[in-house]
Formats: C-alpha cells, structure tokens, sequence
C-alpha cells in the first residue's frame, strides 16, 4: 500500500469560482503542507470547473485533480462519494481537509467510514505533531464550553473545518501548479436519488456567512420588528447582517436562515454584536468563533457577557440607537 503523503483539500465551487471556504481551507492546508515539507493538492469535482483550477493554484495547490461529468453539475452524495472516494485511494494522502458545509458534513462521515478512518468535524484549529507528522486537530465540545485536540494513527485523517476559523493566503497569480484532468467513471446505479427541483434561498444584502459583522438579536428584543429597524440599521452601517437567535426564529419573528447556534449557522465574524441575548450554550457554540464578541443586555448576569470581549449593560432600545448615531457620526466626520 503506497504511503500516506501530502495534504488534499476538497474543493467546492461557487458560480464557477471557487466557495470562500475551499480559499481558506487552501490556506490553512498550504502551512500545513510546508510544515511537513510535502505537497498540497485539491479537488474540484463539478460538470465544468472552468479557471477555478487555476484559481486553486493562486491560492496555495501545487496540484489540482479535476474530475467533470454532467451527472456532477448538482451535489449528490451518491455520485460525488465514488469520486472523493477513487481519488482518496488513488492519491493516498497524509490528511483531507473538507469545510464544514452542507457538503462537507454530508460527504465526510460517508467518506471516513467508506475508507475506514476517524472524522473530527468543526475544527478551529489545525497544526501538524512534529515528532509524529500527525494532524492535530482542536474542535468545540460540550456545546462550545470546551474545546478538544485529537489525532490519530489512521490516514488518512479527515477533518472539517468551521468556515471562518482559517484564513486564505493572498493571491498569487505568479504561482506555479499542475492541474491534472481526472476521470471517473460514474455508476450511474449507484445514485439512489434524483433532484426534483431547487429553490435558491433569496437573500438580501451580505450572507451571514459571509458577513465581517453580524449584529445578532435574542429574545429579549421581544418581537420582529427589532428587526427590520433598530438592529438593520446598525448592520447597515456596519456592511454587515443581521441573525438571530433561536426563539426569534421559531417564534416566526425572523425567517430560519437568519438562526445562529449549534442548530443553525456557525458563524465567525470579525465582529459580533449580541443584542438582548442570554448567551445559552446552544447559542454561543454557533457564534464562539467570532474574533470580537460586543454584548448588550440589561441583565449584568446574562451568561453573554462570560463570552464577551467587551459588554454594554442597559437597555438596548436606548443602547443600540445612541451606538449608531455615534458611528454616522463618526463615519460623517
């Protein structure tokens, strides 16, 4: 059996470029690779990859395995899962590294038993044992009130990483790389599901997940409108977006999208401003891997403020205007 070598990022794309979280994950798996002193190579798996291998290079691949097939326009587990798993065995990698995403959490488990290695998912950190040449990888448990680093003897390791915990290096179109055209022959039998339809969820403004700033509303802001007004107009001003925690959105006061928590989004934001939120663990286990977390309640003892870097005691129907007028301010002058 050939020995485990090198680092393979699988990549996802986004209206044919790469998804935000393939950069990082290439950026993260680049360090990691130096630090073995071996190579990095990704995946891009779709019906047309288009210049998104090259893309890949710019940000950190020394080689990217493209595989095109018309059944690979739309994800599907059962089609994607015989790549992911000829390129895994073909490639015999030391770790794959995959973002937590709808994808990734679908498509890690089944390829971790598939090959018969362990899976850590929701990593924030990943470093390599020097003596050893294992993947490290820290991860949330107990609901994001602690945090665990685990290995394994088992290649290859595979790991999913939190969108936002790992940074892209800048792009380097100078770089030098090897795209290689893979094929793979689908089974077609194989795929126990068909697409029927798709409805795209229709956002307006900055994704969460993609937002450097989220001003966030809990309960206590006691109904939608909140909402649309006096947290929109700070998120606003800020080029960011707003969420929610759970009741909010099971309360039918914000729509499910906007929810952040273990149950919902994981989000990690340069800046996080929870308005009248408790700090439940469920909460902050979607929110604990933002750089700045900014709380505001009136209640002195709400568990938020234990995660906050900085915290406004009051309340945030007078908090949160005087914030904003200060930052128009601030901005005008």
């Amino acid at each position: 059996m050939a020995e485990n070598k090198g680092i393979l990022v699988y990549g996802e794309l986004a209206g044919g470029k790469l998804a935000s979280i393939t950069t990082e994950l290439l950026g993260c798996g680049r360090k990691l690779a130096d630090d073995l002193k071996e190579d990095l190579s990704c995946l891009l798996v779709s019906d047309t990859v288009g210049e998104a291998s090259k893309e890949a290079i710019a940000f950190g691949a020394d080689r990217v395995y493209t595989v095109e097939d018309a059944s690979l326009k739309q994800y599907q587990a059962d089609s994607y899962m015989q790549v992911a798993e000829k390129l895994a065995k073909e490639l015999s990698p030391r770790a794959i590294l995959m973002g937590q995403t709808s994808i990734g959490r679908d498509l890690a488990p089944r390829l971790a038993f598939r090959l018969g290695v362990d899976l850590a998912t929701d990593c924030l950190e990943l470093s390599i044992d020097p003596e050893a040449k294992l993947l490290m990888r820290t991860r949330p448990v107990y609901g994001g009130n602690a945090q665990a680093t685990f290995s394994s003897e088992l290649m290859p390791q595979i790991t999913t990483v939190r969108t936002k915990a790992m940074s892209p290096m800048e792009r380097d179109d100078s770089r030098k790389g090897e795209v290689i055209p893979t094929k793979v022959e689908i089974d077609a039998s194989k795929i126990r599901t068909k697409i029927v339809e798709t409805i795209k969820e229709e956002v307006a403004g900055i994704k969460l997940e993609d937002a450097p700033v989220i001003v966030t509303g809990g309960r206590g802001v006691g109904g939608p409108e909140p909402f649309k007004t006096t947290l929109k107009e700070l998120a606003d001003i800020l080029h960011g977006a707003v969420g929610a925690t759970r009741p909010p959105a099971d309360n039918g006061w914000v729509p499910s999208a906007m929810h952040i928590g273990l149950t919902g989004k994981i989000v990690a934001p340069d800046i996080y401003i929870a308005v009248a939120v408790s700090g439940a663990s469920q909460h902050v286990a979607g929110c604990s891997g933002s750089k700045n977390i900014i709380a505001i309640n009136k209640d002195p003892e709400a568990n938020i403020f234990k995660e906050a870097k900085f915290g406004v005691v009051g309340k945030y129907e007078e908090v949160v205007p005087a914030f904003t007028n200060k930052l128009k301010e601030i901005l005008a002058g």
